[in-house]
This record gives structure tokens, sequence and C-alpha cells, in this order.
């Protein structure tokens, strides 16, 4: 009987304490949620009655007084969460879980260490984020100010409503290279090696890396213009020789003058190539190994593509031209498609193998369509023509024993005029009957 109401007693100043624990936690939740409900109401509704979203409205970064107030409202959200973290492991403590609230408070603990790190990186971006934008807006004014929109307009032959803005381009670039020394500054303050570490040692080769990159963009724009001048030159010069009018020299019926001009397509053509060399010697300049492999192996390429395409267009024309004189000659429309497309079909194989287009199938494909035409030709010549041919073996046969019994005398000399030449064969002998 003293056993049992040991046990009873025990299990009931358990109870209690318990009860004691719970009503603490209870407590603390409750002073938590009271504490939260402030600084969450002096942060979203206290800051607005003394005008703090007006004046985030007022600074670079956000439009409006609307986007100013939902920043305060986030910022009060997070407070509110924040207390509730922050009372969390007092709570567990008084619940005597202490296993689950040991890793929340030393989590807390390293939170409210790094806080005022985040403070910091904050406020240096926010800082630096301000000064960028404030010389962005400097140097845009002062572009414009200085038409270089209109200049670069008029030389690059821009018109319309949607004309580069070279000031807006330039200020977002200035912009952009003030903004990376100011991250790497954030993130070195954080002082999280794991993160800070990568990120800096990208922007320190980034920042490394812009010399070449302004370097590059000069010789790219150099060698625009280049191409410009050297282009409209080659044109002018290719015009007043004539070379518009290829179609009437080879008589082909090709397309007007007004939609296809041989000197803009050359000088189109000059222009590319030029640029093409000049992005190349860009790439290089950047030091990149994967650019300049790509460089290097379009340069490489270039005299198979610039051969292709001569053989290209000789194909074209004299496939053309050939087909114009056989139809001219023969007014057969058959023989001098016949002609024409041949001749197409063999450059553009010529200009396959030329690109070096698997040349193996090319070849196999060529062969095959050549001995496909000539079976087809011996076929139809042996089944559909060969009474024909019957007809004009004999008379080759026939022509060439003729030619076998002329006599062959170099003694006799020409023969007189008027005279009869025909051979009338052997003189008979008197004696036979």
């Amino acid at each position: 009987m003293n056993d049992l109401g040991t046990q009873f007693q025990v299990l009931l100043s358990d109870l209690i304490g318990a009860l004691a624990n719970v009503v603490a936690a209870l407590l603390l939740l409750l002073l938590a949620w009271i504490v939260a409900l402030v600084a969450k109401s002096i942060i979203s509704k206290g800051l607005k009655k003394i005008g703090a979203h007006k004046g985030l409205a007022k600074t670079p970064l956000i439009r409006d007084e609307q986007q100013g107030a939902a920043i305060l409202e986030t910022a009060a959200k997070v407070v509110y969460f924040l207390v509730f973290i922050l009372f969390l492991p007092a709570i567990l403590d008084a619940l005597n879980m202490e296993s689950v609230s040991g890793p929340i408070a030393n989590m807390t603990e390293t939170f409210l260490a790094f806080l005022p790190n985040i403070f910091a990186a904050a406020i240096i971006l926010f800082i630096g984020i301000f000064i960028a934008r404030l010389v962005k807006d400097l140097i845009f004014r002062l572009l414009e100010s200085m038409k270089v929109d209109h200049w670069f307009n008029k030389w690059t032959r821009f018109e319309g409503p949607s004309q580069t803005k070279l000031s807006s381009i330039l200020a977002n670039i200035v912009f952009i290279l003030l903004l990376i020394p100011i991250i790497t500054v954030a993130l070195e303050t954080l002082n999280i090696q794991m993160i800070s570490q990568p990120i800096t040692d990208i922007f320190d080769r980034i920042l490394a890396i812009i010399p070449n990159i302004f370097v590059a963009i000069i010789l790219i724009l150099a060698g625009y213009f280049i191409a410009r001048f050297v282009g409209d030159l080659l044109v002018n010069l290719l015009q007043r020789t004539g070379v518009d009018n290829v179609y009437s020299f080879f008589d082909i019926n090709g397309p007007s003058s007004s939609s296809f001009k041989v000197s803009a397509i050359l000088g189109q053509l000059v222009k590319i190539v030029i640029i093409l060399f000049f992005t190349i010697e860009a790439l290089n300049v950047l030091q990149l190994d994967v650019l300049n492999s790509i460089g290097n192996a379009v340069l490489s390429y270039l005299p198979l593509l610039v051969s292709a395409l001569v053989i290209l267009l000789l194909g074209l024309f004299a496939g053309h031209y050939l087909g114009a004189i056989v139809k001219r000659y023969s007014g057969s429309g058959f023989y001098a498609g016949l002609v024409k497309y041949t001749i197409i079909v063999f450059a553009a194989f010529m200009t396959f193998d030329q690109l070096q287009f698997a040349t193996t199938i090319v070849n196999m494909a060529f062969l095959l369509i050549l001995g496909a035409v000539a079976v087809a030709f011996a076929v139809a010549f042996g089944i559909g023509g060969r009474d024909y041919a019957k007809t004009k073996l004999a008379e080759l046969e026939r022509k060439m024993k003729k030619e076998k019994a002329k006599p062959a005398d170099p003694s006799a000399g020409p023969a007189a005029p008027g005279a009869d030449v025909t051979d009338h064969g052997p003189p008979e002998d008197p004696n036979t009957p």
C-alpha cells in the first residue's frame, strides 16, 4: 500500500512539473508573439507614418511609393518570424527538449553572429548600386550632350525609329563594370569562403579580361568600318566595269537589275570576309582557347568555302550559257535543259567535294547517278532504237568498205576539171565472153 502511494506521489509530481514546463513554454510563446507583433507594427506602420516608404521611393532603386511600402511589409514579416526563431530555443528548453533546442540554439547564435556581416554587405551593396547608377546617369547625360548617338547613327547609316542608343549602351556598360568590384567587396564582407571565394575569383578574372574585351571591341568596330569602306569602293568599281550586265553578256534571262546585282553581291561578300578576319583576330586577343580554336577552324575553312562558291557560280553561268547556245542552234528546249542541268549537277557535286561534305558519300552518289544514266541510255537505245541502230551500223559498214575499195595511186595527177572520177571498176578483158 505504501509503494502504491509513493508511485502516485511521484507521478503527481512529474505531472505538476510537466504542466509547469508547458505553462512556461506557453508564456514564452505568448511573449514571443507579442514581441513579434510589436516589432512588425513598428516596421510596417510606424515607418510608414514617418514617411519611410516615401523616402525609399526617392532612391534610384525604388520606382514608386507602392514598391517602398511593399518593401517595408516584407521587412516586417521577416522580423516577425525572426522573433519566433529567437524565442524558439528558450521555448524548447522550457519543455526539457535539450536534444532539439541545442542545435537550434547553435544555429541561432551562428545566425546572430553572422547578422552584422549581412547588414554590412547590404549597406555596401546599396551604397555601391546608388553610386553606380549615379555615374551611369552622368555618363548618359554627358554622351547625349556630345550627340554621340547622332554621329554613331550617321556613320553606321541606321535610320528610322529603332536607332541604336550608343549612349545608353555605354552607360550600362559602365554601370556593370562598377557593379563588379562592389559585388566582390560585398561578398568578401559576408566572410563565407565557400561561396564568396569562387565568385570573387570569377569577378577577378572578368576584371583582368576587361582590357582585352575593349581591344576586341575596337578591332571589331574598326573591321566593320574598313569593310564598309572597301565594300562600297568595290561596288562602285564593279558597277563602272559593267559587271552587272553579266546576264546579257552570257545571253541569260536572269533576274532584273533592280533585284540582283553582281556588284552588290560581291561587295557584301568582301565585307563579310573582312569582318570575319577582324572578328577572328578579336577572338585571339581575348586569349580564350575555345574561341581561338573556333576562329582558326573558320579561317582554315574559308579558302575551301570561297573556292566552292566560285565553282558553283561558274557552273551556274556555264550551264545557263551552254543551255542557251544549244537552244538557239537546235531549237530544242529538252536538249538545252539537259545540257544546262547536267553542268549544274556536275558543279554541285564538285562544290560538295570542295567543301569536304561527306566526300566518300558524295563521290559514291555521283558514280551511282552517272552509272544509272549510262545504263538507262544503253537499255533505252538497245530496246527502243534497235532498228535504228541496225540501219546506222549497216550504213557505217558500207561506208568503211567503200573507203577501203578506193585505189590509192600516188603517181596520178589531179583530175581535170569536169572529168569523171567515178570508179567504174577494173577494165573488161576483150577475150572474156
